[in-house]
């Protein structure tokens, strides 16, 4: 779907998954971290520049978009690829390759749903945005990186980065390459730092550019 973390980062290239430790406390999320991992989806992307605008209430801005991101968490739990730090201050959740976002039902009901929480409007701009994003993503078997962020009140620490420095290193161990959207063009140097490069790029409705990066596998 996206990414929005505003850590900071110094390392380049492939990780050492021996030495995760060094990245802090970073774990496989629970069931019982759903709303922990809401409230940071929430808190991260109210001010992004592509879905901050895709809920234009701001009087109702961040319980639409908790709604909207309660779903995709919830749904990513069907996949072990959900990962958090230990308090949730960075959450990071990844399709598996061969994966999908959402379920053929919750696909089916995915309008219906936007319609209910947010109205036409904001359901016509998701799906305009959706299928901009499918088009867009690469063919090649790849982790995508559906979304990554941090807490607004513990960004500066590292915390996004280091989450998804352990995330790579595991994916690494498999052999696979990895794939993200970057929504926010401040991040686009942190994830060149850990091996990803610039895929491609393209507009959303409302002119915003959304960059594509791939990184490829570290066999």
């Amino acid at each position: 779907m996206d990414t929005n973390d505003s850590s900071t980062s110094h390392d380049k290239g492939a990780v050492d998954l021996n030495n995760a430790a060094e990245f802090g406390k970073v774990r496989a999320a629970r069931s019982s971290d759903i709303d922990g991992i809401v409230c940071t989806l929430t808190s991260a992307f109210l001010d992004d520049p592509l879905w901050g605008p895709t809920f234009p209430d701001e009087t109702r801005r961040s319980e639409q978009a908790s709604a909207f991101w309660r779903l995709l968490a919830t749904s990513a739990e069907r996949y072990p690829w959900s990962f958090v730090t230990e308090r949730v201050e960075s959450t990071a959740i990844w399709i598996p390759s061969g994966g999908d976002e959402l379920t053929s039902t919750e696909e089916d009901t995915f309008e219906d749903y936007i319609v209910e929480i947010a109205g036409r409007q904001v359901a016509d701009t998701i799906l305009a945005i959706n299928e901009l994003f499918r088009e867009a993503r690469p063919s090649e078997p790849h982790h995508y990186l559906s979304l990554l962020a941090t807490h607004n009140q513990h960004r500066g620490h590292g915390t996004g980065m280091n989450l998804l420095r352990e995330n790579l290193a595991r994916i690494d161990t498999l052999g696979v390459a990895a794939y993200l959207e970057s929504t926010n063009s401040a991040n686009n140097e942190r994830y060149e730092s850990v091996g990803f490069r610039r895929h491609g790029s393209f507009a959303t409705p409302s002119g915003h550019t959304v960059t594509t990066m791939w990184r490829s596998a570290n066999k």
